[in-house]
Parts: C-alpha cells; structure tokens; sequence
C-alpha cells in the first residue's frame, strides 16, 4: 500500500483496483457515483463510501471460497451498484461477466453457461425494458445470487444486508495487469455472442489514452445511461472515471433522462447515432431546418439560439462529445458542429477494448474517423477489410481458439470486418461491412452503409436499412423519426410525407451506380427496437433480422411498380 501514497495523479496504475485505492486515499471526500432513485431523491457515493462497500462485499464474495479467478456475472442496468459489484469481483481475484439488461431468455442462459458464471449479482431492473420477467423465470436454482440496490424482488441476499454484516477486507490482494479482467459478450447483430476476454490492461488502454489525448481530470462529470455490459461505456465511463478520478452520474430512465442530464451537467460525453439522430429530428421538429439556417446566419442572434438549443440538450457545458458504434451521417455531425458542440467520431470494437482510431480536437475531417491512437497500427488488406493492432486487443475468445485464429492474423492484427480506406496523412474512412455486401437478383454487388448514410441525412428518417438481394435493385427499409409517427397516429394523411420520399430517392438514385439505384423504399409499420430484437443493445440495426422480417413481401411489393410502399 505504501506505494500508493507516491503515487502522482497523471502516473499510469496497473489495475482498475489500484485506482479504487488510490482515490479512495487521495480524494476520500470526492462524489465519486450519483445515483437518482425512482421517487427523485439522489444519492451521492463518495471515493471513501465505494471503498468500503467494495472492500466489504470483496470480504463477503472471499468468504464463500470460489476457486480463483471464478466467473461472476453482473445482470442490470447501469447504477452506482454495478460498477461496485465489478470492483469488488475484481478486488476478491474474480472474472465479471455483464449481461445486457435486454437479453432474452436464450442469450442469458448462453452467457451463463457458457461463462461458467458461479455467481449472478442481479442489478437495477424492473421489467419495463428490461428482459427481467423473462429471464427471472430460467435463473438456475442451484446459481447463488445477490441483489444490488434498486434491484426486483427475488430469493437471495441483499447487497446493503451483507455489507452491514461484513467488516471490510483492510489489505486486498491486488490484480496484475495481464489478467483476465473480464469476459464481454459481444452485442452481436448475427447469432449467439462470443465472449471477448479482455484483461486489466487491454481495458484500460483506450481510457488511458483518453486521458491524455483529451486532458481528461477530476473535474469532469458525466452520465451514464449506455449499458455498461458494453465495452464502449466500460471504458469511457468505469474506466476513464477511475483512471482520472471524475464524477459519473447516472440517468434513472428514458422518461428522466433530459432532468438527469440536466443534474449532472456533462463536460465530456458518449453517445452512439440512434441518440444524436433522434437528439437532432426533435430539435428540427420544433425549429424547421430551413428556419435554423435563416437564423443561425443572423450576427448575435444566431449565436444566441445555438447556445439556447444546445442547453435544451443538456450539453451546454460540454467541451467535447464523441460518437460510434456506426456511422452517424454527415449533415448530422455537421450539425451540431455548427451549434458549437465538438461532436467527434471515435472507431474501435468489442474485441480491441474500443482502442483504434479517434478524431482529435480541431482535426474533424468530414467523412473520416480519425487517425490512429497512440501504439495502434491499422492497414488495409487486399480484400480491402481493415486490419489493426492494437493495446487494446483482446486475449481471445473464450473456449473459442478457432474462432481467435480466424479474427486474429499471426503478427496479431485483429481483422475487424470493416472496409476502409486511409489517405495520405493516416486518416481512415469507414466505407461498409464485409458480411453486409450482397448480390442483387441481377447478380450485382451493393454495399449498403454508403447508400444507408445518405438516406439517413433526411430529417424524416430515423433509420434505414439498405437490402432486397432477391430483387434486381437494392430496397430501402424506412423508420420514420419518432415526432413524425407520432404525427401519423393522430392525422394519418401520408401524402407530403410519400411526395417528400419519392424526391429522395430520386434524388439519391441520381448519385448512385446503376446497380445500386434503389427499386422502391418500403416505411415500416413498427418501429425496430431491442425489445424485439431489431437493434443491438447499442441500437445498431440487425440486418439479417430486419431483412428476413420483410423478406416474404418484397415480390408482392415489387408488383405494386410505386416507388414508396407503406407496409
């Protein structure tokens, strides 16, 4: 422990672990975790008060004798208590393994089996989109389990009832940065998810880099509302905040979400593109675009309403933002780089920790993802897919060595399945996905993102998906922006809204190959969600779903000869 008292601030530490400690002796006063509960009151988690929870539930988890480095699962949505359950999982000399809080019955039951869970901490979770009524149903008996706080009601122990019982662990055994941290089932828009084992280090290396490429300190706050089984908020949110020492708060639900951000007031913040997308369509609901751009170019006024919208998101006081998971349209980044929020893309995968490429402040160059992060090395193959190296990369999957040789090359380059170009000074461009190319009925190849990124720059569009190979063009999959079928429930007239989409694709089909002209768009009835298994938990679309759904319409489509089809 003595050498945590010489331990500087900027100085680099092995373990998640390590910072726990040094900040719960540093800073023990600090609001470290703020957690809104359901009836609006607040509790704030200093530095000292996560130590001492964590150092007792890691007496408790030490007390039960799992053989070392046992699997434990952590199920629930993003709260001050998961992140302490994956501390303490850590400091007894455990693996954690997430759960999303929307798998199904069939993908919980994989994680756990195949994980070997021998224990399941159950999280905040309520049944309203969550997969809780399901899976609680198919939990093994013979699996011990404790509740967190905030979590539904269930046959085990309670976190604040062992913790009140257990006296603190006063001189933990600390991790080595090459262990195995944890195993992170891939999201996974294709089959079951594969688990990434990811150690203490590989974690740990886009979070570090965050800190310096970004001067991230102590004096930031930011909210945590993407689920933490993810390895993107794994690493700008648990990560970061123990590498740099800053706030995190928490959001309490989707109908909360505005007043939580509000509270915690951002400084830095991660989103992904379904959320900017639908961030920017209710903006543009309320002002019309084609009034923005009258106003914004009036001198002091503009500046004025930029500033004014900008708060009305809640990041006002953000000085930098960043997006991935999928392409986020150009207008969009665009947009709200006009109001004054630098919006960047970041690039990077489950399997190497999210540690590839990022836009660095001041370097935006539309229609790329940045350059590489410090120790990463990125070439393009001859099948043009994007290979990379990175400080991030995983260990493997687990009980999958196959698998691990076929992803990662012999001088370990992880093959990400990404096409991709770099130009002249290094900077990557995202250009689609291998496995999402497909053959037209004509026998013609379509990459779908490039068309896909155009059609979502409209402002009537929320999603879109790009496929038909078994007709002679490509067919576009249409999802309405939310304020705009909200519209249609109540006045159900769809006649500006079908003249509004035919210019489009015309529009567009003027921009494309022959091959790639779409035949017809096709507006969905209902909406893609998690819930019914059309988006990812980090609400990138499932192709293969969404294209089987509609499958058996398209020749019925096709012979109506309109070029919008409204399902």
């Amino acid at each position: 422990m003595d050498h945590l008292k010489q331990t500087e601030p900027n100085q680099f530490l092995a373990t998640h672990v390590h910072y726990l400690l040094h900040w719960e002796k540093s800073s023990p006063n600090k609001d470290y975790l703020i957690q809104p509960l359901s009836n609006g009151e607040v509790i704030s988690y200093t530095w000292r008060e996560v130590g001492e929870q964590v150092r007792r539930m890691t007496h408790y988890l030490k007390s039960l004798n799992l053989a070392d480095k046992s699997k434990i699962a952590i199920y629930g949505k993003n709260s001050a208590h998961w992140i302490m359950a994956d501390l303490a999982i850590w400091m007894a000399g455990h693996v954690s393994v997430p759960l999303y809080s929307t798998l199904n019955v069939e993908g919980a039951l994989h994680v756990l089996n195949h994980s070997d869970s021998q224990l399941l901490f159950i999280g905040k979770l309520d049944g309203k989109g969550d997969s809780w009524n399901e899976v609680s149903k198919v939990i093994p008996a013979d699996l011990p389990c404790i509740r967190l706080a905030l979590s539904p009601d269930f046959d085990a122990p309670l976190w604040d009832d062992i913790i009140a019982q257990t006296p603190p662990l006063e001189n933990p055994n600390l991790p080595h940065a090459d262990d195995l941290a944890t195993i992170v089932y891939t999201s996974g828009s294709t089959g079951l998810p594969k688990g990434v084992m990811q150690s203490f280090s590989t974690l740990l290396a886009g979070a570090s880099e965050l800190k310096a490429t970004y001067k991230v300190t102590a004096a930031e706050r930011t909210l945590s509302y993407l689920p933490l089984a993810h390895v993107a908020e794994r690493v700008f949110i648990e990560s970061s905040s123990l590498i740099a020492g800053f706030t995190v708060y928490f959001a309490n639900s989707l109908d909360t979400f505005i007043d939580d951000l509000n509270r915690a007031k951002p400084t830095i913040f991660f989103s992904v593109p379904r959320l900017w997308t639908k961030f920017y369509q209710g903006i543009n609901e309320k002002i019309p675009l084609h009034i923005q751009n009258v106003v914004f170019k009036i001198p002091v006024v503009g500046k004025l309403v930029k500033r004014k919208l900008l708060t009305k998101l809640g990041l006002n006081h953000v000085r930098f933002a960043l997006t991935a998971s999928a392409p986020l349209p150009i207008d969009i980044i665009k947009w709200y780089r006009n109001l004054g929020l630098e919006l960047l893309e970041v690039y990077g995968m489950t399997e190497n920790s999210g540690y590839s490429h990022a836009t660095r402040q001041g370097q935006y160059l539309s229609g790329y993802i940045g350059h590489t992060q410090p120790g990463v090395e990125c070439k393009i193959d001859e099948n043009g897919e994007i290979l990379v190296k990175s400080p991030g990369t995983m260990l493997g999957y687990y009980k999958n060595p196959e698998k691990t040789a076929e992803d990662l090359t012999e001088d370990h380059y992880l093959r990400t399945g990404d096409m991709g170009e770099i130009d002249a000074t290094g900077c990557l461009k995202i250009t689609g996905r291998i496995k999402d190319i497909f053959k037209t009925s004509k026998g013609k190849y379509v990459m779908p993102v490039p068309i896909e990124q155009k059609l979502g720059n409209h402002e009537l569009i929320e999603s879109v998906c790009i496929g038909g190979g078994s007709q002679p063009q490509p067919v576009a999959f249409i999802m309405l922006a939310e304020e705009i079928r909200n519209k249609l429930k109540h006045d159900p007239k769809t006649e500006d809204i079908d003249t509004a989409l035919q210019a489009l694709r015309n529009d567009i089909n003027q921009e494309l190959e022959s091959h790639e002209k779409l035949g017809f768009l096709v507006v969905i009835n209902h909406p893609w969600t998690m819930e019914n298994d059309m988006l990812t938990p980090t609400m990138k679309i499932k192709r293969n779903k969404i294209e089987a759904r509609y499958e058996q319409n398209l020749d019925a489509w096709s012979k109506q000869n309109k070029q919008v089809i409204w399902e």
